[in-house]
């Protein structure tokens, strides 16, 4: 069995608690304007050409689970620092963990934490995979909006709310940590303000935190050819005061700076 990745990243300090492995892997099931990892919404193989440094690459390669399983297990004496371990992003990597699970099964035997970044615009039947060896569950809260959400993402949001309901239902909030990027042009609005509150009102989690949209993934872009997003800038002052306004329904709120 294969997987398509993009990334190993090791020695990551903010994808999850200690020192960890994160894999990146290739395919999204929606489309955010504001997404860092452009390379990781596509599942096909794509070729660029870097102008500044000449040379042709490629993003993405298919990975054998054995393998990968080895590029995890090199760094496992670091896993023990602060119940370090691996964490699983994208892309959206919840689409793969049909595919991941034998990897999964023995990463849990081997007492080795395990996280996943998601959007949750996922199949179910994935998610009731992830529940049964994932550690934390690192959630993002986009547009909740239904019509916004196929709009803008292409998503429908009644799978959001059904894996929501599902995740809730069998594994303790303290597992959960709400992830909430910050743009004027589509989250941080009234409306989609309005719906976030009334979310976290009915949606305990153990955490939340919020971050502004940084431009990071902007040379991904140029290298694939799309268009480089632009958003109006959110001041500290006015991220400081959602933060305020979010401690209503959580006292742990925290700002990344990332």
């Amino acid at each position: 069995m294969k997987v398509r990745v993009t990334n190993i990243q090791r020695f990551s300090l903010h994808d999850g608690p200690g020192i960890r492995t994160t894999i990146f892997l290739k395919g999204c099931s929606i489309r955010c304007p504001w997404c860092s990892n452009p390379e990781n919404i596509n599942r096909n193989i794509e070729k660029y050409y870097d102008k500044d440094r000449k040379m042709n690459g490629f993003f993405g390669y298919d990975i054998d689970l054995k393998k990968l399983e080895q590029e995890i297990y090199k760094d496992k004496p670091f896993y023990e620092i602060n119940n370090g371990g691996v964490t699983f992003t994208g892309g959206e990597a919840l689409l793969f963990f049909d595919k991941l699970e034998p990897l999964l099964k023995k990463l849990k035997k081997d007492k080795i934490n395990i996280c996943l970044e998601t959007s949750l615009f996922a199949p179910l039947e994935n998610l009731k995979i992830a529940v049964k060896y994932v550690d934390e569950f690192f959630v993002d809260i986009k547009i909740l909006n239904k019509n916004l959400c196929n709009k803008i993402l292409s998503g429908n949001v009644d799978i959001y709310y059904k894996n929501i309901d599902y995740l809730f239902d069998h594994i303790n909030k303290e597992k959960i940590i709400f992830r909430i990027p910050v743009t004027k042009e589509y989250t941080f609005n009234v409306d989609n303000k309005k719906e976030l509150f009334k979310f976290l009102d009915t949606y305990k989690s153990s955490k939340i935190e919020i971050f502004k949209i940084h431009n990071l993934g902007n040379k991904k872009y140029i290298l694939l050819n799309k268009d480089v997003p632009k958003f109006e800038n959110i001041s500290d002052l006015e991220l400081n005061n959602f933060l305020e306004e979010i401690k209503k329904y959580n006292k742990k709120v925290e700002v990344l700076n990332i």
